[in-house]
């Protein structure tokens, strides 16, 4: 059984994410979305929400599961038996950070742990989930961006009436 895990901040997950989840489900038997839980960052969504988040987004794709960690990707991957980590790639300034993550993880796993990248489809190219939380912090349209329930999510995190801002943005 070809397992995985796409490992990453999600806050918030994006279409761009969801993407690579999608394509990803299609190559292994199963892929864990593994939610980290960074000390070191300020999410905008807790890990348990983004995980909540996730499980929604992904519910009708059955060999998906979400789950949090702590700490080090190939600490995790260690603790449950994954030997690939899938990554998605916007551009040349990802390849070259990924690149090194993943020559890294490597090295840190002693051959363990090796990278699959996903190039992201170009309509999603430019998403990040910076941009998006930036976005809507200013009441913009981010209903291109992630799933409408997200939408709901982002605004009400700002103070926004997801409602009045759908209307506004989409009569």
């Amino acid at each position: 059984m070809k397992r995985a895990i796409y490992p990453g901040s999600f806050d918030p997950m994006t279409y761009g994410h969801l993407d690579v989840i999608k394509r990803a489900s299609e190559m292994f038997d199963v892929l864990i979305v593994g939610v980290l839980n960074n000390n070191v960052k300020s999410p905008l969504f807790s890990v348990e929400e983004r995980v909540k988040i996730l499980e929604e987004a992904t519910r009708d794709i059955p060999n998906i599961q979400v789950s949090s960690f702590s700490g080090l990707t190939i600490d995790y991957a260690a603790e449950n038996n994954l030997h690939i980590a899938v990554r998605g790639l916007r551009a040349v300034t990802d390849f070259e950070y990924e690149l090194q993550m993943a020559q890294t993880n490597k090295e840190l796993s002693k051959g363990k742990l090796d990278s699959v990248f996903l190039a992201t489809s170009l309509e999603y190219a430019y998403l990040s989930s910076s941009s998006v939380k930036e976005i809507a912090s200013f009441g913009g349209d981010v209903f291109q961006t992630v799933p409408d329930f997200v939408a709901r999510l982002l605004y009400e995190k700002y103070g926004y009436d997801f409602d009045e801002l759908k209307k506004k943005y989409y009569g």
